[in-house]
């Protein structure tokens, strides 16, 4: 039963502070433990994490999106995690979530739960997410559905939980410093053959939730395209 495991919710953060305190005030009281790990922000993140009473981690130097995720899965492993959750403190991703992504894995129907905001091009559009977004999440998913033989409504969310036996064997430590990390481990996932969920989650776009630009969009969508080919070919 998840009652008995220790329940810790990871933040990769950097320029958070307009948003921190919403997405911290959502998180259900069944979470044991909020690490926060801070990107070197320019902003009060640390300060306002502080005064919410999380445990925080600061970066000397910024490391891009991967190095903070590797950051936060490995405190989470140290202080004893059985079940991890990462979430953007931007509040693009409905923290009330989490109980259901925690029921889901505790209750051992599946290893990786993912918050999918792809079930309509209507509702994506009307939460805000920019069309380019859209058109490029969809091509992107059905490419990485196709080589891996999955059927996942999105493959680039930011919401995600992990049982821990997951994050103790695949390779996280190797991977990508920057946006690509997200498709490297899920790749990695579908290869060692970890069950997957998924849970509806509202499409939240506005003005203080982090998004990149379409450059660095441009980027992760060629590295992603990148990472199917090598998945594809066993390279």
């Amino acid at each position: 039963m998840y009652k008995e495991q220790k329940i810790i919710v990871v933040m990769p953060a950097y320029n958070a502070a307009a948003t921190l305190k919403m997405t911290v005030h959502d998180i259900p009281n069944l979470v044991d433990e909020i690490i926060l790990v801070d990107d070197k922000s320019s902003d009060e993140t640390i300060k306002i994490a502080e005064e919410l009473g999380l445990f925080v981690w600061p970066h000397e130097k910024n490391g891009g999106y991967g190095a903070n995720q590797k950051t936060c899965y490995r405190l989470a492993l140290e202080h004893g995690a059985d079940i991890v959750i990462m979430i953007h403190p931007d509040y693009q991703y409905d923290p009330k979530l989490i109980k259901f992504f925690v029921e889901f894995i505790g209750d051992d129907y599946y290893d990786v739960m993912l918050g999918t905001r792809i079930r309509s091009r209507r509702e994506a559009l009307a939460g805000g997410m920019p069309p380019y977004k859209y058109i490029s999440n969809r091509a992107l998913t059905i490419f990485q559905n196709l080589v891996t033989g999955h059927n996942l409504s999105e493959w680039h969310t930011g919401m995600r939980a992990y049982k821990r036996e997951v994050l103790d064997k695949i390779h996280w430590q190797n991977y990508s410093n920057d946006f690509v990390f997200d498709s490297q481990v899920l790749f990695q996932i579908v290869r060692q053959r970890y069950r997957i969920g998924e849970i509806p989650a509202p499409v939240r776009y506005f003005k203080e939730a982090s998004s990149i630009n379409f450059a660095r969009s441009v980027r992760y969508g060629l590295a992603t395209f990148w990472e199917g080919i090598k998945y594809l070919f066993k390279i």
